[in-house]
């Protein structure tokens, strides 16, 4: 049995964005318990050159939601960057969530040689749709996932690897 592509990324990335939102749930929790000001850990950042814990959630939905798109040939939606609480990042991550469920394997499966081209940091880029998905778009969502939970841990979050993997 292969693995499709399909199944390699809309289900994957819809699974990890759900931790991240019960994530999420625990550090508004958390704030509120320990009468942490949210805006205290939505601007927590590991260290001063890296992005603070809102950016790292956004960047991960617009791997995740631009990941689905390019694979499927559809544009990617575009969202504002303009969220300043953990209500409105869960409101983001559920967004997503719906976006990348909104596919079927008939749009994502085949994608392996579609040509995918992205500008990153100014520079344009492209990549076939394997390499993409796998050497680019799922490093990138992970890296700032496991970033955002490092920065809550850091700060006290009691949240292990369960939360991070969550359950298959």
């Amino acid at each position: 049995m292969t693995l499709s592509m399909f199944e390699a990324s809309a289900p994957r990335f819809a699974h990890m964005l759900g931790n991240l939102d019960a994530i999420l749930a625990k550090a508004e929790a958390y704030a509120a318990a320990k009468k942490i000001d949210p805006a205290v850990l939505l601007s927590a950042r590991l260290f001063p050159d890296m992005f603070p814990f809102v950016k790292q959630v956004q960047i991960a939905t617009d791997h995740a939601k631009g990941a689905v798109a390019r694979l499927a040939g559809v544009e990617v939606p575009r969202f504002d960057d303009a969220e300043h609480s953990f209500e409105e990042l869960r409101a983001r991550v559920a967004k997503t969530i719906a976006f990348v469920e909104s596919f079927s394997p008939g749009q994502i499966d085949g994608s392996e040689e579609r040509q995918i081209a992205l500008k990153v940091g100014g520079q344009d880029m492209t990549f076939k749709g394997m390499p993409y998905l796998l050497g680019f778009a799922i490093p990138n969502f992970h890296f700032h996932l496991v970033t955002a939970y490092n920065i809550l841990r850091h700060n006290g979050l009691e949240i292990g690897k369960r939360d991070f993997i969550g359950t298959p």
